[in-house]
């Protein structure tokens, strides 16, 4: 991509109401704008970002098992009344009326949708288990969105449900999910804790949240830095000592970045998801929910890593790998710039280059270290005399020189 061709006008200074690194530099670099109070459009560099995060995702949930699904975001009253959720679920709905006089509820979440679905499609022990996702909008109905994309009101969510003839089958399939999520996070660069969390209107008897340590986190936690116990205030209140070890718990903030919930057969009953067992008798469908919002772990991901300068992202979710400055508009740098565009892209290598004719060396670096791409490439006449060009990974202070014909050697073992 051609930095003059991209639609994006990145600004001197982040917006005023930004409260959070991630609102600061999201929105400074032009990767996200915002339409409305908690709803953000995505632009070309930040929806590259958000596909990164998504394939990561949809290749952890195909490993264990997922089929995926495309649920509706438009839910009919009926099916939130089954569950008595159209008046209780927190936040409350956002709810629309068609012509017909018919209401329906935005989605927030969608136990509600794949139980209806299974228990037209699911007759038998010989149906289970079962694992659907889907990869969708979501809308929650928040009274005070804050922090650009960490407390939004409409957000894309992965979300996971699961269906067992048992209780220890589904608990097994939760600890698989578990290894699952810490994989997720782990390709995303993003390090992450497991918490013991309230349920909420969700429900169930069991619930984790993953967690990153932030100084920017709304979540408060309580970690034990003597075993890997935590949990989220919610869930367990003011104690002092590790329920496991007895050691003192250490108060931290934390982003909730995914959920997992045991949900028994709390939607079965309701929704009267039954199956018939080897034996010929009627139960319940034990189920599981397992959920993680893509723009706040985007969000997170800036919240972690950044410096004074903007934005440092992990080369598995960049916008590009490569960054290729020109910074001399002589006919000979745009020659072998373009050369060196050209070959980037004809080895697979994404590469955004900057060919903007009407900026200085200075504002192209400066914009290049505001939208955090891992490589830097520059040329000038300088170092070209020497077939060199210079190289700086984002997240180092030191450069060097490379020469032009290693330059696809060096990508590739630096990827």
């Amino acid at each position: 991509m051609k930095q003059s061709n991209l639609f994006a006008k990145i600004k001197k200074e982040p917006p005023k109401d930004a409260t959070t690194i991630s609102h600061k530099y999201l929105t400074q670099a032009d990767f996200i704008e915002q339409t409305a109070a908690g709803v953000y459009s995505f632009l070309p560099l930040g929806w590259r970002v958000h596909k990164k995060i998504e394939e990561i995702i949809r290749e952890e949930m195909n490993n264990i098992g997922g089929q995926e699904v495309y649920l509706p975001a438009l839910v009919p009253k009926n099916l939130w009344e089954e569950t008595g959720r159209w008046e209780t679920i927190d936040p409350p709905l956002f709810k629309v009326r068609d012509r017909h006089e018919k209401e329906f509820g935005l989605a927030s979440t969608h136990e509600e949708v794949i139980t209806d679905l299974c228990r037209k499609r699911i007759k038998s022990y010989r149906d289970l288990p079962l694992y659907l996702y889907q990869i969708q909008d979501k809308f929650r109905n928040e009274m005070r969105p804050t922090g650009g994309l960490l407390r939004v009101r409409e957000f894309i969510m992965k979300d996971l449900y699961s269906f067992h003839e048992s209780q220890e089958d589904a608990m097994n399939y939760y600890d698989k999910v578990v290894k699952a999520y810490f994989k997720i996070f782990k390709r995303c660069g993003l390090p992450v804790v497991s918490l013991e969390a309230d349920s909420g209107t969700i429900g169930g008897s069991l619930s984790h949240e993953f967690g990153v340590l932030s100084e920017s986190g709304q979540d408060k936690i309580l970690i034990c830095k003597n075993c890997d116990f935590g949990a989220n205030i919610e869930k367990t209140g003011e104690i002092k000592k590790c329920p496991r070890c007895k050691e003192k718990l250490e108060g931290k903030s934390s982003i909730e970045s995914a959920h997992a919930f045991y949900l028994g057969d709390k939607y079965s009953k309701t929704l009267d998801l039954k199956f018939i067992g080897k034996d010929g008798k009627s139960y319940p469908v034990i189920m599981g929910c397992y959920g993680i919002g893509l723009g706040r772990l985007m969000a997170t991901l800036v919240e972690v890593y950044h410096d004074e300068k903007g934005i440092i992202w992990p080369k598995t979710v960049a916008p590009f790998l490569v960054h290729l400055v020109q910074i001399e508009n002589e006919k000979k740098i745009k020659e072998n710039s373009e050369k060196i565009y050209l070959n980037l892209q004809k080895e697979g290598i994404e590469v955004l280059y900057d060919d903007r004719e009407d900026k200085t060396a200075g504002e192209k670096f400066a914009d290049a270290d505001l939208i955090g791409i891992p490589i830097r490439i520059v040329v000038s006449a300088k170092i070209l005399k020497q077939d060199n060009v210079e190289i700086k990974e984002r997240d180092k202070k030191e450069f060097q020189l490379v020469k032009i014909k290693e330059l696809d050697s060096y990508i590739r073992n630096n990827s």
